[in-house]
C-alpha cells in the first residue's frame, strides 16, 4: 500500500470574478522511501496540492471541493479537525516556500524549534535545545547556539530557509513535503540540504513530495515525476523516462527550454508560445491545445479531437499521459 494516495483532488478559490479551479482532478501516489517530484510552471497548482494534504488551504476563500487524500489508508479530508495536530509536524512535515511568512516574528528560533519538540516528544528545555543545535548544525548554520536566541528578522533569507528545513526534519516525519526548499540557498548549502533529505529517507524510510522548478534537482532527487499544467497532472512516470522518453507535448516543451551544453545566448532557448488558459472558465477540451506544437502537425480531422475532447490521464507505455496523440520516440 502506498504511504500517500491522492485521488481526484479538486480545490477552488472564490473570487469576485468567480470560482478559480486551482486544482482540478489531481491524482498520484507515493510509496515509503520514494521521492515524487511535482513540476510545472508557476500557478499550475503545485503548492495548492501540497497545502491540501495538511488541510492548510485558507478558508475562505479556498475550499477543497472533492477527492480523497489517504495517508496510511486514512482519508485526511474526513479526519476530525482535532485529530490533525497528531499528524501535522510529526507524521507529515512541510518545508514552506516562503520562510519570511512561515516563522513567527515575535518568538526566538529556540522557542519555535523547542515548541515543536515539546509538543511532539515532550522534551524538556535542555534536551530540546541540544536537539535544535544539532539540527541547525546539520543544515549548515554556523554558531547555532547563539542563533537560537535570534528572532527571524535578524537572520538572512537563506538562514531563515535553513531554519525552516531544520524544523521540518526535527521530528523525522514519514512524509516530507518540500515546496521549493532550496530556492533561496547557494549551491553549496543546496547540496547539503538535498543530502540531508536523502539521509532522512535512508534512516526512516520517509516518502518525499518534492516541488521544484529546478529540473536538475528533479533528476538528482526524484524517483518519479508528475508534471502539472493548468490544475491537472498531464504526465507521470519514472524520472529517467520523463527526461529521456517524455510523451506529453508540454513536458517536451519544458525540457526543450532548459539550457543545453554549449548554448551561450539566452535568446537561443526555445519557449512555449501562448498563455495558460484561465482557471475561472477552463476549456472543456485539451487545456494545452492552444499552445501545443504537436497539434499543429496533425491533420484537420485529428485536430478536431484536441478541440472537442478533454484527454484523461491514461496508461501509455511505461507511464501516464493526458494526451490524445502522445509524442513518439524522441520526436521534438
Amino acid at each position: 500500500m502506498a504511504l500517500l494516495e491522492i485521488d481526484d483532488l479538486k480545490v477552488g478559490f472564490d473570487t469576485e470574478a468567480g470560482l478559480v479551479r486551482a486544482v482540478d482532478g489531481v491524482s498520484f501516489s507515493i510509496d515509503k522511501g520514494r521521492t515524487l517530484g511535482l513540476v510545472g510552471e508557476s500557478g499550475c497548482g503545485k503548492s495548492v496540492t501540497a497545502t491540501s494534504i495538511l488541510r492548510l488551504v485558507p478558508h475562505p476563500p479556498g475550499r477543497i471541493m472533492g477527492g480523497e487524500i489517504r495517508f496510511r489508508g486514512v482519508d485526511l479530508l474526513k479526519l476530525p479537525r482535532d485529530d490533525l495536530p497528531k499528524i501535522r509536524g510529526k507524521e507529515i512535515a512541510m518545508i514552506f516556500q516562503d520562510p519570511m511568512t512561515s516563522l513567527n516574528p515575535v518568538f526566538t528560533i529556540e522557542r519555535q524549534m523547542g515548541e515543536v519538540l515539546h509538543l511532539r516528544f515532550k522534551m524538556d528545555r535542555k534536551a530540546a535545545r541540544e536537539r535544535s543545535i544539532e539540527m541547525l548544525t546539520t543544515v549548515g548554520i554556523a554558531d547555532p547556539g547563539s542563533r537560537l536566541s535570534n528572532y527571524p528578522h535578524e537572520l538572512s533569507g537563506g538562514m531563515k530557509q535553513r531554519v525552516m528545513i531544520a524544523m521540518a526534519l526535527l521530528t523525522e516525519p514519514q512524509l516530507l513535503i518540500a515546496d521549493e526548499p532550496t530556492t533561496a540557498l547557494d549551491v553549496t548549502i543546496q547540496a547539503q540540504i538535498l543530502h540531508l533529505i536523502r539521509e532522512l529517507q535512508k534512516r526512516t524510510g520517509a516518502a518525499v513530495l518534492f516541488i521544484t522548478h529546478d529540473m536538475g534537482v528533479v533528476a538528482e532527487m526524484c524517483d518519479e515525476v508528475a508534471v502539472m499544467y493548468a490544475g491537472r497532472v498531464v504526465e507521470q512516470g519514472h524520472v529517467m523516462d520523463i527526461f529521456k522518453r517524455s510523451r506529453h507535448p508540454y513536458t517536451k516543451g519544458l525540457l526543450r527550454s532548459l539550457p543545453q551544453k554549449g548554448q551561450v545566448k539566452k535568446a537561443e532557448l526555445p519557449t512555449i508560445e501562448g498563455v495558460v488558459p484561465s482557471l475561472l472558465n477552463p476549456p472543456r477540451f485539451c487545456r494545452f491545445a492552444e499552445r501545443c506544437w504537436k497539434r499543429r502537425r496533425l491533420s484537420d480531422d485529428q485536430q478536431q479531437r484536441c478541440w472537442n475532447d478533454d484527454p484523461p490521464l491514461r496508461h501509455f507505455e511505461n507511464g501516464l499521459v493526458a494526451c490524445h496523440y502522445p509524442v513518439p520516440g524522441e520526436e521534438l
